[in-house]
C-alpha cells in the first residue's frame, strides 16, 4: 500500500466508518462493545483440590511446558504428583457453547484480572481498539512492568493456550549461545526428538498451502521477503493440519480460520491440553488444583517443604489459604512467576540459601513488532488463518528472525504484520520491593532499540525493493514499532548459575526449577520447543539419581 493508501479517500474502496461498524470486524467489535455483567462469574470447581494438611511426594508449582513435562515423566516413573495452576482448568463451555473467547470479540475470558483489555496490537487506523470488561480469571495475562508488558498464558496449559503454535527448533550453530553448559549432541539427538513428538509438532502440506485463500498473507510476506533476497522459511506448528483443511472445505467448525488463537482455540490446536496433560491424566498418579496460587515456600521441620497455597475464585479473591507438605517442589511457573516467587523467598528469608543469581539474566527473546503497507495489488486477505507458518531468516547478517504473522481482522487490510525475535543483549532483574511486597523489574524499554536496529535489517530492505512504508497506527499514533511488549519471556532462574546443570537450586535440596526461567534471555526462534526439549533432559537426570 502506498503512502495516499491509508488515507480515507475512495481509491481504497474502503473507509474508517466501514471499518469501525463492519461486523466480524477485529477492531469494530473491540472498540463499540460495550461493559456488561460478567456471563463467566462461576467457573466449574476442580475436581478434589489439593486439601490443606495434605503430603505429596511431588509438588509442581505450573501446569505450563516445563511443569507438565516433569508432573508426567515423574508419574511414569512410579511417583505420585500434585501440579497447582493459578488459572481456570478451561474445560467448560461458556453460555456461547465455547470454551474460549474468539480474537475478534474480546470478552471476560479474555484477560486476567484485568477491567479493560490491553491488546498487543492497541490501534488501528487512528482508533484505540481496547475495551472494559469485567474483572475475571480470563486467559491472558498482560503483565506491567515498568519498561515492558509481559503476555503470559493463565490456565492448565500455560503459555500454549495462547501462543501462535509455532515449534521451532533451533539451529544447531545457534545452541552454544543459547545454553552455553548442555550438550547439544544429546539435545539434538535424544531430547529435542522427544519434545516435538510429545507436542504433536507437525507441518503444513506445502501444495495446500500454496492455494489455501487463508495463507495468503503468508505468501505475500514469503514474496516480499525472497525479492529483497531474504530465506523465507516454513516453520512446523501444534496444528492438526488436516482439521484446518477441514476448516477450509467449511466441513467442521472454524478454529484457526475463525482468528481464534489469542484468547484460546476451541478445535485444531495442539495445547498441553491435548499432548502432555491428556498423558499426564492417564497416568492417574497426577492431580491437578486449578486457581491455587503458592505464596510460601519454607523448609518443613521434618523435611520436605511447606508449600502455603491461596485458592482463588474468578475475581482473584482469596477464599481458602492451604498449608502442605511435599518432599520435592518443582518451579514451573513461568519465567516471570518462578523468578518473581524465588526472588520473594530469598528476599523475605523463607529460602535463604538461594544464590544471588535469582532474578538474573531475564529476556524478552529481542521481541518486536511491527507492519507494513503493501500496495493495492498486495492484497493479503480477508480471511487469515491465525497460524503462522513461515518466517524469514537474517540471523546471521542482521540478527533477527521475523515471524511472518496473520491479523485476522475479517477484513482487507492491505497489511503484512510481523513478530521478530532478534539478538538483544540487554538482561533484565527481579528485585524484591519490601516497603511493596512484590519483585520488580529493572528493563527499560530504551533497551529494545537493538531489537528494532535487527529488525530494520529485513523490513528497511523490503520496503525500499517494494516501495512501500510502515504501518504507523498500529501500536498508538503514528508509532511503528511494538516496542512495549514480550510473548517469550526467558530467564531469571538461570542454568548452571541460579541452579545447577540440571535445575536444581542451589542451597535447598529437593527444589527445582524446570521451565523458561532457566534460558537466559533467548533462544533464536520462538522458545516453547526449547523449554519442553531441557525440560526433558533435565527432568531424566532428577529421577534416575534423586528419587
Amino acid at each position: 500500500m502506498s503512502d495516499n493508501s491509508l488515507k480515507n479517500d475512495g481509491s481504497t474502496g474502503f473507509s474508517r466508518r466501514r471499518f469501525i461498524t463492519g461486523t466480524g470486524s477485529l477492531l469494530g467489535a473491540a472498540a463499540l462493545a460495550g461493559h456488561t455483567p460478567s456471563a463467566w462469574a462461576t467457573a466449574r470447581p476442580a475436581a478434589a483440590p489439593i486439601a490443606s494438611g495434605s503430603r505429596v511426594p511431588a509438588l509442581v508449582i505450573g501446569t505450563g511446558y516445563g511443569g507438565s513435562v516433569a508432573a508426567l515423566r515423574l508419574a511414569q516413573a512410579g511417583t505420585d504428583v500434585h501440579m497447582v495452576e493459578m488459572g481456570m482448568a478451561w474445560d467448560t463451555p461458556g453460555p456461547d457453547g465455547k470454551i474460549f473467547a474468539n480474537t475478534t470479540k474480546p470478552d471476560d475470558r479474555s484477560f486476567w484480572l484485568r477491567t479493560r483489555t490491553k491488546q498487543p496490537l492497541s490501534n488501528f487506523l487512528g482508533f484505540p481498539i481496547d475495551r472494559n470488561v469485567n474483572r475475571y480469571t480470563g486467559i491472558l495475562d498482560a503483565e506491567e512492568f515498568g519498561g515492558i508488558t509481559v503476555y503470559q498464558g493463565r490456565g492448565v496449559g500455560g503459555g500454549s493456550l495462547v501462543n501462535g503454535g509455532m515449534a521451532v527448533t533451533p539451529r544447531r550453530e545457534n545452541f552454544g549461545a543459547i545454553l552455553p553448559t548442555v550438550d547439544a549432541e544429546e539435545m539434538y539427538s535424544t531430547y529435542y526428538p522427544r519434545a516435538n513428538s510429545g507436542l504433536g509438532v507437525n507441518t503444513i502440506d506445502p501444495a495446500w498451502f500454496e492455494r489455501a485463500d487463508c495463507y495468503q498473507y503468508a505468501r505475500v510476506g514469503r514474496k516480499h521477503a525472497q525479492r529483497a533476497g531474504f530465506p523465507f522459511l516454513f516453520v512446523p506448528a501444534v496444528y492438526d493440519w488436516d482439521y484446518m483443511e477441514q476448516e477450509a472445505a467449511g466441513t467442521v467448525p472454524r478454529s484457526a480460520l475463525d482468528g481464534e488463537i489469542l484468547y484460546g482455540n476451541n478445535h485444531g490446536k495442539k495445547s498441553l491440553q491435548k499432548t502432555y496433560i491428556d498423558r499426564i491424566r492417564a497416568t492417574g498418579r497426577v492431580t491437578i488444583s486449578p486457581l491455587h496460587k503458592v505464596t510460601t515456600v519454607t523448609p518443613a521441620p521434618d523435611g520436605g517443604y511447606t508449600v502455603l497455597i491461596d485458592q482463588l475464585d474468578t475475581t482473584g479473591r482469596t477464599t481458602a489459604t492451604k498449608t502442605v507438605t511435599a518432599d520435592k517442589v518443582f518451579f514451573a511457573a513461568g519465567s516471570v512467576g518462578t523468578s518473581k516467587l524465588l526472588v520473594g523467598l530469598k528476599a523475605t528469608g523463607a529460602l535463604p540459601l538461594l544464590n544471588d543469581e535469582i532474578g538474573r539474566g531475564w529476556g524478552d527473546n529481542g521481541n518486536v513488532m511491527c507492519g507494513r503497507a503493501n500496495h493495492l495489488w498486495d492484497p493479503t486477505g480477508k480471511l487469515q488463518a491465525s497460524i503462522p507458518t513461515g518466517g524469514i531468516d537474517n540471523w546471521e547478517a542482521g540478527g533477527a528472525f521475523a515471524e511472518v504473522a496473520p491479523l485476522p481482522t475479517g477484513i482487507e487490510t492491505w497489511a503484512s504484520f510481523y513478530l521478530s525475535i532478534t539478538k538483544n543483549p540487554h538482561r533484565a532483574r527481579f528485585t524484591w520491593n519490601a516497603a511493596a511486597g512484590r519483585a520488580e523489574l529493572d528493563w527499560q524499554t530504551a533497551w529494545k532499540q537493538p531489537s528494532i536496529d535487527a529488525a530494520k535489517t529485513i523490513f528497511d530492505r523490503i520496503n525500499r525493493k517494494e516501495g512501500t512504508i510502515y504501518r504507523t497506527d498500529l501500536f498508538g499514533v503514528h508509532k511503528i514499532w511494538g516496542d512495549h511488549l514480550t510473548y517469550h519471556p526467558l530467564g531469571g532462574a538461570v542454568l548452571d548459575k541460579a541452579t545447577d546443570n540440571y535445575g536444581r537450586l542451589h542451597g535447598h535440596p529437593g527444589l527445582y526449577v524446570i521451565d523458561g526461567a532457566l534460558i537466559p534471555g533467548n533462544t533464536s526462534v520462538n522458545p516453547f520447543v526449547t523449554i519442553t526439549a531441557l525440560a526433558e533432559r533435565n527432568i531424566e537426570r532428577i529421577i534416575a539419581t534423586d528419587l
